[in-house]
């Protein structure tokens, strides 16, 4: 798995890119809270991870995103999905994680 970030209108963009599974998801959790961080210190106080890269999410990555909306939302942060592909979106919605994120199709309308 990959990962890069960057800022977009006052919000931070996290990008992961790759499977996201039990050999990668310690590096996704570490990433998340580092990117929560960041965003807690954005002007918009707003983290969009971007699942446009991401093929697959095990549940170890969903726990990943667990942590991090507890920590975003004690930093006062606010946190979206954005970009799934089909397989994602379908993990999202049998976890009800779709309910507990915000999932948009662009990065432009989660911003």
């Amino acid at each position: 798995m990959q990962w890069s970030s960057s800022h977009q209108q006052g919000c931070v963009v996290a990008s992961p890119d790759g499977r996201v599974d039990e050999a990668t998801a310690e590096a996704f959790t570490e990433h998340l809270a580092s990117s929560v961080a960041l965003a807690a210190e954005s002007p918009g106080k707003k983290l969009i991870v971007d699942f446009g890269g991401l093929d697959y999410m095990s549940s170890r990555g969903l726990r990943a995103l667990t942590l991090a909306k507890r920590q975003a939302d004690a930093a006062g942060v606010a946190m979206a999905l954005a970009r799934p592909n089909e397989v994602m979106r379908e993990i999202l919605a049998i976890s009800r994680y779709d309910k507990l994120f915000s999932v948009t199709d662009t990065i432009e309308a989660a911003i």
